[in-house]
């Protein structure tokens, strides 16, 4: 089944918005996530880790999900297909990693934000806390340019898969 003209293109937009607005609040993220460790300013602090906790909550979540949501409709769609070529597998399989990464952590982002908020700013808590959140937040900035890089290059190689469909649409019935 594939797409008509049209609505692959509006699909192909949708995608591109969402992935490169999932970069984008990544960015946001890890920006507030460093100011958060590394601030001796405690209200600069205590706003961090909350504003985090909103963006990662109603924006990186629902950014994520939808990525991955038009990325493998459009895999399953279009003449690329999902099983076709390695580049377009590894593309679902980084960003599928990345979103349960996401939604692992999100416990830690709401800890931190509860941290922040309290009377008696817990230091060390808040300090190991933010750590781990700003090397989560710049793996997945890291792990989420690789798709992006796979998308504009589109590296050669089919996979198995690839080569029968490409023979089977090739051979005289």
């Amino acid at each position: 089944m594939t797409m008509p003209p049209r609505l692959r293109k509006f699909m192909l937009t949708l995608h591109v918005t969402s992935s490169v607005g999932l970069l984008g609040a990544i960015a946001a993220f890890l920006a507030l996530a460093i100011t958060g460790l590394t601030s001796q300013n405690a209200p600069m602090m205590r706003a961090a880790y909350p504003a985090m906790q909103l963006i990662a909550r109603f924006v990186i979540v629902p950014l994520a999900v939808a990525s991955l949501l038009i990325g493998l409709i459009q895999s399953l769609a279009t003449p690329w297909g999902l099983f076709r070529h390695y580049w377009v597998l590894l593309k679902l399989l980084l960003t599928l990693f990345s979103a349960t990464v996401l939604l692992l952590k999100i416990d830690l982002i709401d800890h931190a934000a509860r941290l922040a908020t309290e009377t008696v700013l817990p230091q060390a808590d808040l300090h190991e806390a933010g750590l781990q959140l700003v090397v989560h937040a710049a793996g997945g900035l890291l792990v989420l340019l690789v798709p992006m890089v796979l998308s504009i290059y589109k590296p050669p190689g089919m996979s198995r898969y690839g080569w029968r469909k490409q023979f089977e649409q090739h051979s005289p019935s």
